[in-house]
């Protein structure tokens, strides 16, 4: 079998996996997709049942910091809100050593009873993710509507993905590996390592930060 790391003398980027809660069971995407790549890495953020927001926080900081960039973060639900608060926390440069996010239905932890496991997650940070992202979002997901997810979207200067009606985009979503979703990956690694063969130059940078959330319509939430 090839060397799990070999991808990283041709500038690949490494792809950080990032699941919710309770984790990803084998029939999740994330964990299909692990098995059958060559690029990918699961943080393992502990605690999974009852998450604590700085752990995984912490977590996934260590990962990232122990990592070789450039860093793409593949995260699904409650892992989305562990990503944005470590961007919050972190304030790392423009696109290093994430060099860009996809962010599948993150949940709304802003409306949960104080009692709820999710709840120490929110309120959701609201501001520009220092990456490009991608955030895609189910029509029918039971733990966030389409229009708080589209919000977020706005929030963090993420491009917003339609996916349909998907329910939580998990293993009961009946997607299997999730093809559609596999694709945006590779579209997210192909700029980070063309990014890494040719970096832009800081105005460059910049604007590409501005630009990122290319579905800005209707007024945050």
């Amino acid at each position: 079998m090839q060397d799990p790391l070999s991808f990283r003398g041709y500038g690949a980027p490494l792809v950080l996996t990032v699941p919710g809660v309770d984790n990803s069971g084998p029939g999740h995407w994330q964990t299909l997709w692990e098995r059958r790549r060559n690029d990918m890495r699961r943080v393992d953020l502990g605690m999974w049942t009852r998450p604590h927001r700085n752990s995984w926080i912490t977590r996934l900081g260590q990962a990232i910091r122990t990592s070789e960039g450039p860093i793409v973060l593949c995260a699904h639900s409650l892992g989305c809100l562990a990503v944005a608060w470590w961007a919050a926390l972190e304030g790392q440069a423009f696109g290093k050593p994430v060099a860009g996010a996809l962010l599948v239905a993150p949940p709304d932890c802003d409306h949960l009873d104080e009692g709820d496991r999710l709840a120490g997650f929110a309120p959701t940070p609201k501001m520009m993710l220092p990456f490009p992202s991608l955030l895609v979002a189910s029509r029918d997901d039971p733990y966030a509507s389409h229009e708080w997810s589209r919000s977020i979207a706005y929030y963090w200067g993420s491009e917003f993905v339609d996916a349909g009606a998907l329910g939580h985009i998990n293993a009961v979503s009946d997607i299997a590996d999730w093809p559609d979703g596999q694709a945006l990956l590779d579209r997210l690694t192909a700029t980070a390592a063309e990014r890494a063969r040719n970096p832009a130059p800081l105005e460059t940078r910049r604007s590409i930060l501005k630009q990122s959330g290319a579905d800005r319509q209707g007024a945050p939430l």
